[in-house]
């Protein structure tokens, strides 16, 4: 049994103001190559198909498209509804695209229904547990206080390695969590940014509502989703992160998916197919006139780009002078390579018996990254304190 886990489409989502569907679809286009290549009997996706809880009617187009290129390819389809996806809408007639082999789970109780997948080895459950916001799922175990993600999860396991026991099949669990390592003592500040906007808050707790890997013991393989990049918490626990780039954090992390190979005892190897990249990402630091001039820059000039601008003195037009030769720039960070450090004293200490003229050219080295008062300006300032001086307004200072 082959499966390709795949997670976080995020269809409608936009990169700096630039939508990402063009890209989406390309990606998605090429999964009937990969499912024929490799031989894969079933896509799992999980959550967060769409990016908004209302996504448009084009973005049903393109992910019927994607659907239909699966099942043509040999593949059935599992779907899980993600943090971001309205779970009625992308669950309404799933009960008749079931019959057609596209199962979309999105009711919280879907896990007690199993989706059994066949080989020459015998049956594999899969176990879809759509993303469960506490709040809205206590009727699943009345009377339970299960406040948390984490123990509301940890207590559907429960159910789920019951179930698998008494089945005794094979088994894969798909989850739209946040995970860690049993072992790990905080969530580090990567994983934090890596989950970027889709991060599950514990706001009770104030900090991410994380899950650690012993909730998926006992299981042969997780399929998890929620998490953009590849990781792989376990040899059976992994991130396939998403189909394509949603920001520049991810510039170096690769697109793709895993291929879970299920032998008759489990799970036999998990390996990685690399997704075709339809614009790469690029970060590019230098001044303006370095990123507009050196060669060693050419190669970026179909790339997504960040610019950081190391100019002392900011430059007028950056964006527009940027997009002459990438027209891609999406983003500019100022970064001045010789920033005057502002001592960590009070205003006052700071411009205690310094003139004004003085002060005035302590803030613009500070605003100016280092430049201060050229000689017309300060010739022109002088003028300006004589006159407010003599109107008895304020004196410069001794």
């Amino acid at each position: 049994m082959r499966l390709l886990h795949t997670s976080d489409w995020h269809l409608g989502r936009s990169f700096h103001g630039n939508s990402t569907l063009p890209q989406l679809r390309e990606v998605l286009g090429t999964l009937p190559e990969i499912i024929r290549e490799h031989r894969i009997d079933a896509v799992l996706v999980a959550g967060d198909v769409f990016d908004h809880a209302a996504p448009a009617a084009e973005l049903y187009g393109v992910l019927a498209r994607a659907i239909r290129g699966i099942r043509e390819a040999g593949a059935v389809v599992i779907i899980t509804s993600g943090n971001h996806d309205n779970a009625a809408r992308l669950g309404f007639q799933s009960e008749w695209a079931g019959l057609g082999g596209v199962h979309v789970a999105t009711r919280g109780d879907a896990f007690r229904e199993p989706i059994t997948l066949s080989d020459s080895y015998g049956a594999v459950d899969v176990f879809a547990i759509p993303y469960l916001e506490p709040m809205l799922q206590t009727g699943l175990y009345p009377g339970e206080k299960l406040r948390s993600h984490h123990a509301l999860l940890g207590r559907v396991m429960e159910e789920v390695r019951a179930l698998a026991a008494a089945r005794g099949n094979r088994s894969v669990v798909m989850s739209h969590c946040f995970a860690v390592n049993s072992g790990a003592a905080e969530v580090s500040a990567e994983a934090v940014a890596e989950a970027g906007e889709g991060l599950v808050w514990d706001l009770t707790a104030g900090g991410v509502d994380v899950v650690p890997t012993t909730v998926f013991d006992g299981i042969d393989y997780a399929a998890l989703g929620h998490i953009h990049g590849r990781s792989e918490l376990t040899p059976s626990i992994r991130y396939s992160g998403a189909p394509v780039h949603f920001s520049f954090s991810e510039a170096a992390k690769p697109r793709g998916g895993w291929i879970v190979e299920l032998g008759s005892e489990g799970l036999s190897e998990a390996t990685w197919v690399d997704f075709p990249v339809p614009r790469p990402l690029a970060r590019l630091r230098g001044t303006l006139e370095e990123l507009l001039t050196e060669t060693e820059f050419a190669e970026h000039e179909a790339s997504w780009v960040e610019a950081t601008l190391t100019d002392n003195v900011r430059p007028i037009d950056a964006m527009r002078r940027l997009r002459q030769r990438f027209p891609h720039c999406a983003h500019i960070e100022f970064a001045p390579a010789e920033r005057q450090a502002v001592r960590a004293a009070t205003y006052t200490e700071r411009v205690a018996r310094k003139t004004d003229l003085e002060i005035v050219d302590e803030f613009l080295d500070l605003v100016r990254g280092g430049e201060q008062l050229d000689a017309p300006e300060r010739e022109l300032l002088r003028e300006v304190i004589a006159k407010v001086s003599a109107a008895g307004n304020v004196g410069e200072s001794a």
